[in-house]
């Protein structure tokens, strides 16, 4: 190796170096980096506290090398709410997919958010149940097979996908709504420039921030990690549109990021 060379891609310092447990083509790793990036570039790793689901991320604490606590499933905006009061000078954070965040938990993020509590969420929106077998998950698309719904996700019995930043929106307290997509290395820059603004704005103090990210599920929904990336952009986006809600320069209109 040249020993001149100037390093220009590494492992941040918020990331442990160990192996990943996520299937091949899962985007969970990717959301990772781009979490723990901002944690370096803020400069805020030792005052971190990040709060691990239930679900397929439910060992986040054997990745983010910072503090780290586990929730039970679906509490883990009720935990961060705790850690934030007793440490108001904190950076804490979850990290939760659909089941976690949008079922048990739905109760537990809309309070949070309506209280205006001064945490960021990393909100991992797969369409799917990705930990317990793929069963139908509330962001599930219509006509979505699952191993709940195997003749795809009927409306009219089970229901509309639950689209978690438009039914936040509708509160006065959040400061940060938006919606992201890591499917090709465009998106993935944008995905990083929304998680830095969500953690910016707890940083100086303005309140709660959730972000959504479109992310892929490929051994659960049956496809290779390329026919998943592809998917995702055909079918969730339409269902999901990107762009950012709510933020601290507008609470009115939506905004491309």
């Amino acid at each position: 190796m040249d020993k001149t060379a100037t390093q220009v891609f590494g492992r941040p310092q918020s990331l442990q170096d160990r192996v990943l447990h996520y299937c091949p083509g899962c985007t969970h790793g990717i959301v990772h980096r781009l979490v723990a990036e901002t944690i370096d570039e803020l400069g805020v790793r030792e005052k971190t506290v990040g709060i691990s689901p239930v679900g397929c991320a439910v060992t986040a604490y054997n990745y983010f090398n910072c503090d780290m606590q586990q929730a039970a499933h679906g509490r883990a905006p009720a935990v961060a709410t705790a850690i934030k009061r007793v440490l108001p000078d904190g950076v804490v954070f979850t990290y939760q997919g659909d089941g976690d965040l949008a079922s048990i938990g739905m109760a537990e993020i809309v309070h949070a958010a309506n209280r205006n509590e001064k945490v960021t969420v990393i909100f991992i929106n797969n369409a799917i149940y990705g930990m317990t077998g793929g069963q139908m998950a509330p962001t599930t698309l219509p006509g979505q097979k699952t191993t709940t719904s195997p003749y795809g996700r009927d409306v009219n019995t089970m229901g509309y996908p639950i689209k978690v930043v438009e039914l936040l929106n509708t509160l006065t307290g959040p400061a940060y709504l938006a919606r992201v997509s890591v499917h090709d290395p465009k998106n993935v820059q944008k995905a990083k420039e929304a998680v830095r603004k969500a953690f910016e704005i707890q940083v100086a103090g303005k309140g709660f921030s959730l972000v959504e990210v479109l992310s892929t599920c490929p051994t659960n929904w049956g496809m290779s990690p390329v026919e998943a990336l592809k998917w995702l952009e055909a079918n969730m986006i339409p269902q999901y549109p990107l762009g950012v809600l709510r933020s601290p320069e507008s609470k009115e209109a939506p905004n491309d990021i």
